[in-house]
């Protein structure tokens, strides 16, 4: 089993680990791309308003910019340290000990638009790039990534469950992968699609999945899985999509 994750607009910095070697990255299918975007924005870095246009920023963020600039010489940290924010959080990731913290090192990956694919612990630098950025002379980073993660994506072995949000899943989609559609359910039976617990809820989805001994293959093993942790799911429309249910 494997547990696709989006990656986070903010990222920690620094890091002990060497500069950016793209040899060290588990997929190496990806290198060329990867080699090619990293190249781009470190010269798009060099001018702050094409950069801010680009990435989406203001003039606040140019610090964002700066991250961007130093990409090959900057410190690397294993991604699961890089990443932050709600789901991350919720993931905890460090907290994992033992035979789980080894589960979750083989089972979690994040998608990332800079990198296409990346293993929990390969070491990258923080940056700034959003898979709905748009770089010069480029187009979408959809158009770019496809042709390229596509074919990795359907090569990964086992149970696939995909948490991306919407524009990471653009970038490369994998048919038959489960995903996940979080929904609220007041006492009156009526449900909504959630936000705001929307990330928090994936994390500790993750977390549970990441660290589990159970080693589901299908959707009906994972139900099984996450009915025995006390969650409320169930199937969804779709023949791939688990609902998980938050009752208010």
């Amino acid at each position: 089993m494997l547990i696709l994750l989006p990656p986070s607009e903010t990222k920690s910095g620094g890091g002990e680990g060497p500069p950016l070697e793209l040899d060290r990255l588990s997929f190496p299918e990806l290198t060329s791309a990867r080699k090619e975007l990293i190249d781009q924005l470190v010269t798009l870095a060099a001018d702050a308003g094409a950069s801010r246009a680009a990435l989406g920023l203001s003039e606040h963020q140019d610090a964002e910019i700066a991250r961007n600039a130093v990409l090959w010489c900057a410190p690397t940290a294993p991604a699961l340290r890089r990443y932050t924010g709600v789901l991350y959080d919720a993931l905890g990731a460090g907290s994992l000990r033992g035979a789980a913290a080894g589960r979750a090192a083989s089972r979690l990956v994040v998608g990332s638009a800079l990198f296409g694919l990346l293993r929990a612990g390969d070491p990258v630098p923080a940056y700034r790039l959003s898979a709905g950025a748009t770089l010069p002379d480029r187009g979408t980073l959809g158009a770019f990534w496809r042709p390229r993660l596509e074919p990795v994506l359907t090569e990964l072995d086992g149970l696939v469950v995909d948490l991306r949000s919407g524009g990471y899943t653009e970038l490369g989609r994998l048919p038959g992968a489960v995903t996940v559609t979080v929904l609220t359910e007041r006492s009156d039976g009526a449900r909504s699609v959630v936000s705001h617990h929307n990330k928090a809820s994936k994390g500790q989805l993750a977390r549970l999945l990441a660290g589990t001994r159970a080693e589901p293959t299908d959707l009906a093993g994972l139900l099984r899985v996450l009915r025995r942790a006390g969650h409320s799911v169930e199937r969804g429309e779709h023949p791939d999509e688990l609902l998980l249910v938050l009752r208010i």
